[in-house]
């Protein structure tokens, strides 16, 4: 048993080496590789949650101004609607006007040709009888008529 002293002491001071030298700057190595790969697992996730929290935001700009311009895509299409139909409804009074005024025009050249028929039927039918009756029965209907 004496001659397993030494070897007992050996082992002894071969275990206290080898948890001084190796075993524990190893587990402080370790815990350290642990914590920074855990914080930046934690890290990660982090951005992830603020990346996904800033496209939250994104879209809903991004809804909002499409939102916004197609309300101002629709207000300027009615502007345009309601200046057409001015434009329109002006036009149909002028042209209402235009043809209000041609049709008047056209009614006193009517009147004015009749007047000018009239007048003229009474030279023809005068010149008609002159020339179809004889000479003596043309100035016999003049003196009576």
């Amino acid at each position: 048993m004496l001659g397993a002293v030494p070897t007992m002491l050996l082992f002894l001071v071969t275990v206290a080496a080898y948890r001084f030298l190796v075993h524990t700057p190893l587990t402080r190595v370790l815990q350290e590789r642990y914590s920074k790969t855990q914080g930046a697992i934690e890290n990660a996730a982090a951005a992830v949650a603020a990346a996904e929290q800033k496209t939250t935001e994104y879209e809903e700009r991004l809804r909002t101004a499409r939102a916004e311009i197609l309300r101002d895509l629709h207000e300027h299409l009615e502007k345009v609607r309601l200046e057409s139909e001015v434009a329109l409804s002006q036009a149909r009074a002028v042209a209402q006007e235009k043809t209000v005024a041609a049709m008047a025009s056209i009614d006193d050249s009517m009147q004015v040709a009749r007047q000018e028929l009239d007048g003229l039927v009474g030279e023809l039918s005068a010149e008609i009888l002159k020339r179809i009756l004889p000479a003596g029965a043309a100035s016999s209907q003049e003196q009576a008529g």
